[in-house]
């Protein structure tokens, strides 16, 4: 059964309560995207839709796509590859990880995941991964491959951000402020484009680097946005214990389960914001959750390493 098609898919707005909100007169809202699908979750779902549906109009019967070991763009394009009747091949950064295959599987949950639903995998250095948009590099994936059809890293391209301007819906509207976390710009540019007038769309980059800016651009000419840099807590996919403790604190008292690298920094900035009272009395805040949950397990192993507190899944 496919999971795509070309109706919109909403979903559900979850209020949160909490102290903090009733002492500033503000009120906080979560979009649950990570509820769309137990496998193709949250903003991968809007990226992958119109990308396989063209991929399928134009009758191609393979997906390429790029990630690395943990990312949550391989996952959900596995599965979703798999529901749609298309095989997968996944570009992996690390060649490391392909010299003992049944080894890196055994212990990254997440390659295991694609490779259970079909992913071919192709392992390649660092240092090679960085080409990863040359159109050489492409052709040459192209030729030992056969006809692919090719997402890029992150998923994020024209059609990606057609699908994640079906993120907000006409109910909607009446949300001052839109709250979106940010890795290659693509789920934040659709989000822009679908805003209204008179609302402000925030983002939390998850990694550092002022690069983001001009992403956006390439892709919209409005301008009811910014991005607030200071909660990517040191990079992309790092974390520290504060923030750990605040994943864990708002999943046992508001039932919302975060994801470290994209969600969780957002939403400890947006209280760490309401705060500091940059938000004025009566201000109505709608964050989206993007999913990313099926990292946690990767994430844990590494925190398990550097011996700092997991992540608690349940409540």
């Amino acid at each position: 059964m496919y999971i795509f098609s070309s109706e919109t898919t909403p979903s559900e707005n979850q209020s949160i309560t909490h102290s903090i909100l009733t002492a500033a007169e503000v009120s906080l809202e979560i979009k649950r995207e990570d509820k769309l699908h137990k496998d193709v979750s949250g903003n991968k779902f809007r990226k992958l839709k119109y990308n396989l549906l063209e991929a399928k109009r134009s009758g191609f019967k393979t997906i390429l796509t790029f990630g690395g070991a943990f990312s949550n763009h391989i996952a959900a394009t596995a599965a979703a590859g798999k529901i749609m009747g298309l095989q997968t091949i996944g570009v992996i950064r690390g060649d490391e990880l392909g010299r003992n295959l049944d080894k890196t599987l055994s212990e990254n949950d997440t390659l295991q995941f694609a490779s259970k639903e079909g992913m071919r995998f192709k392992f390649i250095s660092r240092e090679h991964y960085r080409n990863k948009t040359s159109s050489l590099f492409l052709e040459e994936l192209k030729h030992e491959f056969g006809s692919c059809y090719i997402i890029p890293e992150g998923g994020t391209n024209p059609l990606a951000i057609k699908g994640c301007e079906e993120i907000l819906t006409p109910n909607d509207k009446s949300y001052d402020i839109i709250c979106c976390a940010v890795g290659t710009g693509g789920t934040i540019t659709g989000i822009i484009n679908s805003a209204e007038i008179h609302q402000t769309v925030i983002g939390f980059p998850a990694l550092k680097g002022n690069f983001l800016t001009e992403e956006i651009k390439k892709y919209t000419s409005k301008t009811n946005w910014k991005l607030i840099e200071e909660y990517h807590f040191g990079g992309y996919g790092k974390i520290n214990q504060e923030g750990i403790e605040f994943i864990n604190r708002f999943n046992k008292e508001q039932h919302i389960l975060l994801d470290p690298v994209y969600t969780g920094k957002m939403i400890y900035g947006i209280f760490d914001l309401i705060q500091k009272g940059v938000f004025k009395k009566n201000t109505r805040i709608l964050a989206i959750h993007t999913g990313g949950l099926q990292g946690i397990a990767g994430m844990n192993e590494r925190l398990k390493k550097k011996k700092l507190p997991l992540i608690t899944i349940g409540y």
